[in-house]
């Protein structure tokens, strides 16, 4: 049995002539239901609280260390919580989000296809005999490519450039 705050210092054989009665107060008076009970009662009768003095002081240092005890708990739990998300919620958020970008990211370092399926078809058409008559004639139609330069190109042609040296 732990001995209450104010009998810290006292000799074990005055703790033991304490009456049996007393004994069982400073026990109860230990749970965090009772003191608020205890102390309303003697605060309401001024002649009770004088006659029991001691009593109202370990209820009051009772309110005070459960008070204190509720309090550090609260911090431990918050570091606790704190710790937690830091070691396990916080690198899983990390990882999601990391897999979400590295998808996109991963279907972009993918090698292009090796056959674009268009171009498959386009060779099977040109073999095609009506399509490929059409080639022949658009080919045909089509004509010669020229060797001067183009309106947006600056720089003459060979033929011109031969000439001008000349």
């Amino acid at each position: 049995m732990k001995r209450p705050a104010f009998a810290q210092n006292a000799p074990v054989s005055r703790l033991r002539s304490l009456a049996p009665g007393w004994a069982f107060t400073v026990e109860w008076v230990r749970t965090p239901s009772w003191p608020p009970k205890s102390m309303a009662q003697l605060e309401a009768d001024p002649l009770m609280k004088r006659n029991h003095l001691a009593l109202y002081l370990c209820c009051k240092q009772s309110l005070r260390t459960h008070k204190a005890t509720a309090a550090r708990n609260r911090r431990i739990g918050q570091f606790v919580r704190w710790l937690f998300h830091g070691a396990f919620v916080a690198p899983a958020l990390a990882i999601r989000q990391m897999l979400r970008q590295g998808g996109d990211i991963a279907v972009e370092c993918l090698p292009p296809t090796a056959t674009e399926p268009a171009a498959t078809q386009v060779k099977r058409l040109k073999k095609a005999p009506e399509f490929a008559q059409a080639q022949s004639s658009f080919e045909a139609q089509a004509p010669a490519p020229k060797d001067t330069p183009s309106a947006t190109s600056g720089e003459p042609s060979k033929s011109n450039a031969v000439s001008q040296t000349a």
